[in-house]
């Protein structure tokens, strides 16, 4: 799952980058309201995590123009004020949860997975496909109860094509949801780790709609 992270203090910034990207997700990292503005309009992110104190843009700004624009991304608003007038006015403006600093890294790794699922439609952390269990919160995979061990590319990928089944998802959607700006890949690459999925949890899990993209059945 790919994630923007709205951060003007370059310390935090990074740690959470570096935090989240242990976590399997892919991470870009912006300090300002403007480019915030311009990355979220420009890349279908699963969750953005937005401060409320930046420079040229505030985070309700932000929020603002992503909303009126018709923007559906789930937004976590962390911000230092922990007044109820702000959080308020961030909730009523658009914002789907909101977290105080300072923070827990479990709590905030908490909120974004619930909100992945939420906009996935998936309330529960444990997607079932058939004899193989997906456990998002514990990146763990098991197939009839034995444990399989996935890189955290391979797990990324499961889980957008799980928490999206009985849907198409386009190669361009893999490469959109799973690489962050930092990334830099081979062209075939998803199609690696499709077959090494296949390999893993057996040829019938992941079917391929040729010329289209990937579909896990419902």
């Amino acid at each position: 799952m790919r994630l923007l992270v709205v951060e003007d203090e370059p310390d935090l910034a990074a740690t959470l980058r570096k935090s989240l990207v242990e976590e399997g997700f892919a991470v870009d990292v912006v300090s300002d309201g403007q480019e915030a503005l311009w990355q979220a309009e420009s890349v279908a992110y699963d969750v953005v995590v937005l401060d409320l104190m930046l420079p040229r843009l505030s985070g309700v700004e932000v929020l603002q123009r992503l909303r009126v624009a018709g923007s559906r991304v789930p937004v976590l608003v962390l911000t230092a004020r922990d007044g109820s007038a702000d959080k308020i006015s961030a909730l009523n403006t658009g914002a789907d949860d909101y977290l105080t600093k300072p923070f827990t890294f479990a709590e905030l790794l908490a909120r974004i997975r619930a909100l992945i699922r939420r906009a996935a439609g998936v309330p529960s952390p444990v997607v079932r496909l058939g004899p193989i269990s997906i456990e998002t919160s514990a990146r763990r995979v098991t197939r009839d109860g034995i444990d399989i061990e996935l890189s955290p590319k391979e797990f990324a990928l499961l889980e957008f094509l799980a928490l999206h089944r009985g849907k198409l998802v386009t190669r361009s959607m893999l490469y959109e949801h799973i690489y962050d700006d930092e990334d830099a890949t081979m062209s075939n690459v998803v199609d690696v780790y499709v077959a090494s999925l296949r390999r893993k949890l057996g040829r019938d899990v992941i079917r391929t709609r040729r010329g289209a993209g990937y579909i896990i059945d419902a």
